[in-house]
């Protein structure tokens, strides 16, 4: 679904796996709708029918568990600070808001783009914010099965994300004034800097650590 502005990330090697680009009309993001492991993140963040929070999503990558949450009713703010991975997630948003499918229209109006370090944004930037998402790239979450070719790639272009960082960054969320701070991780992977969370949601490749700090509203 591609329109005025599409680019794609291609790997010149030989094989190599298609054109890597942000396509949230695609059918994979369709098939993700309400359903599944899509729930899973939805409880996550704590959805409910008469609640929607407002969410943060400090390392945005392609942009799927924030369009997913923005599906649900949140409103996102994406967070990217890789150049290229910025400008895909950019013209996928733009590529979206250009379409006349409805759906579309009213997922990625409830998104928005900041590009640099979340830990760079400002107060105004964070009002309203009442959920933190994280999602760091680690290897330990390829070792139990095959990460897909376009993961692959997206791994290669973002490098191995230093533990201190992504550590950083965690206690960065855990300082805000919002309600929780949810951490996406490999099933099996030990808690992001040890720190045990309040609570886990388990699906069979992915779980997500919870850390309550407040009630939300």
């Amino acid at each position: 679904m591609c329109r005025d502005r599409c680019i794609a990330l291609q790997e010149l090697a030989s094989p190599a796996p298609g054109p890597l680009r942000v396509d949230f009309g695609a059918g994979g993001m369709r098939h993700r709708r309400r359903g599944g492991n899509n729930e899973l993140i939805g409880r996550a963040v704590g959805v409910t029918g008469q609640r929607t929070p407002g969410l943060l999503d400090a390392t945005a990558g392609l942009g799927r568990d924030a369009f997913v949450l923005a599906d649900l009713g949140c409103r996102v703010r994406l967070c990217e600070r890789n150049k290229v991975v910025l400008e895909l997630l950019r013209a996928g948003l733009e590529s979206a808001a250009a379409s006349t499918d409805d759906w579309l229209l009213q997922t990625v109006g409830r998104m928005s783009l900041h590009a640099g370090d979340a830990r760079a944004l400002d107060a105004q930037a964070l009002c309203g914010v009442e959920v933190i998402l994280l999602d760091p790239m680690f290897p330990q979450r390829n070792k139990s099965a095959a990460v897909k070719k376009e993961m692959a790639l997206l791994q290669r272009l973002l490098g191995e994300q230093d533990n201190a960082d992504a550590e950083g960054l965690l206690d960065w969320a855990l300082q805000q004034d919002v309600a929780r701070v949810v951490v996406k991780r490999a099933a099996r992977s030990p808690a992001l800097g040890g720190l045990q969370p309040s609570h886990c949601i388990r699906g069979k490749a992915v779980r997500y650590d919870v850390h309550v700090r407040r009630a939300l509203d």
